[in-house]
């Protein structure tokens, strides 16, 4: 096995937050620039890395070790509360959507899988909403509560359709519901037994002691969860994304507390993740991305708006049922720019419906090119605008009397990790 390719795909990943940190003024979150650098580099430009046996191998890790973190930040609690029925209203507002949107397409010949592109529509990044809002210090505000709640919905709901819908380990839905229903009930006993397990005095005190050494025991731990759910969702047919989500996501409910009772266990993962196996993945996708395909003629260039239009559509609209809650509209304006905003689920959806023949290469290059605008330029836009609602909010105690509505404002729960 050589190492020359994943030398190059490592050095793009180390050297891309230290161009970010150089430039503290350009607008790109690192995926995007290791997407791009990919893309540069790869066979479409340069052509001076290419996807081989070791590269790839670690990007299909990566890709699951991104799930398994987006699993870690779903907050069960966001999805109940007093929020709860505008958070669920809105994701059957935005299924609907992402089912009309996908028919349409097809109906128009544009697209050969409607479920896929409404699958792919329905997910937000949420890996990279929650950094967004911690940075924003809207994190523990309404907006902040609804849009990672919405978030979450969404790429749950998407990660499970896409593992449901399109592996390749073809069978009957019934069947593969009653598979799915299998995982989540093998999910649900790990999570029953981990938490009368951690009742253990005993066995706690020694993975407390064990944490820190070169034993690393809650790592090795949190591995073998990752790769057995992975494995157990290969074999009921599913794809090993869905089992990494819901290692990340059983984890959570295991230790819901572990960002305040272990730090450094939450550390040592996304050191791990972000450090190593994830930047992998999105330098990948920029090699493996077909910028040839994209450009052959402008009616696919044209698709790439279509397709950023349709997720501000599918994500953004729903979240006009915020203002119910007594959100201001520029809080429901940046709440419905991070919800269109959407990168890794459209990026995996995109390669396994290459591998299925379940969308066509051009379609795949504009769907992920739409993936990469939204996380550029929904955030840029949602940023002064959460500003702009915060700097309100801080002056209004001292000119006007608070608003009727600030307790429905308050009601959303704090999140364990603000």
């Amino acid at each position: 096995m050589a190492y020359d390719n994943l030398l190059i795909v490592l050095a793009i990943a180390a050297a891309v937050p230290l161009l970010l940190a150089t430039v503290p003024r350009l607008p790109l979150p690192g995926a995007v620039l290791e997407i791009l650098a990919g893309i540069v580099l790869g066979p479409a430009v340069l052509h001076l890395v290419e996807a081989d046996t070791a590269v790839e191998l670690l990007s299909v890790i990566g890709l699951g070790f991104l799930l398994f973190l987006a699993g870690l930040e779903i907050d069960i609690q966001q999805l109940r509360g007093p929020g709860a029925r505008l958070i669920g209203t809105g994701l059957l507002a935005s299924a609907v959507l992402a089912a009309l949107v996908g028919w349409c397409l097809h109906v128009a010949g544009l697209v050969e899988s409607p479920l896929l592109i409404g699958t792919a529509l329905l997910a937000t990044a949420l890996g990279l909403l929650v950094p967004i809002l911690k940075d924003s210090g809207a994190i523990d505000r309404p907006v902040g509560q609804l849009t990672i709640g919405g978030a979450s919905g969404g790429e749950v709901g998407a990660v499970v359709l896409l593992s449901l819908l399109f592996s390749e380990r073809s069978s009957g839905v019934g069947s593969k519901i009653i598979l799915l229903l299998t995982l989540v009930g093998v999910a649900a006993l790990i999570v029953a037994a981990s938490v009368r397990v951690g009742r253990w005095t005993r066995l706690t005190g020694t993975l407390d002691r064990l944490a820190d050494t070169s034993a690393q025991i809650r790592i090795r731990l949190a591995m073998l969860l990752v790769v057995g759910l992975s494995a157990m969702s290969l074999h009921l047919g599913f794809e090993a994304i869905l089992g990494a989500f819901v290692a990340g996501a059983v984890l959570r409910m295991v230790d819901p507390h572990a960002e305040r009772a272990h730090p450094r266990f939450h550390m040592k993962l996304a050191g791990l993740g972000y450090g190593f196996l994830v930047p992998v993945f999105f330098v990948t996708s920029g090699i493996q991305f077909d910028l040839g395909a994209l450009f052959e003629d402008a009616g696919t260039v044209l698709r790439v708006p279509m397709f950023l239009a349709a997720l501000l559509l599918v994500r953004g609209l729903p979240a006009l049922m915020y203002r119910a809650a007594g959100l201001s509209w520029p809080d429901v304006a940046a709440g419905a720019l991070l919800q269109a905003t959407s990168l890794p689920v459209i990026v995996a959806a995109a390669t396994i419906g290459l591998k299925l023949g379940a969308i066509r290469p051009e379609n795949a290059s504009a769907l992920v090119a739409a993936g990469l605008l939204s996380v550029i330029v929904f955030p840029l836009v949602a940023l002064p605008l959460l500003h702009r609602s915060r700097r309100s909010r801080e002056k209004r105690p001292a000119t006007t009397e608070r608003p009727a509505t600030a307790p429905t404002e308050a009601a959303p729960p704090n999140r364990s990790d603000g």
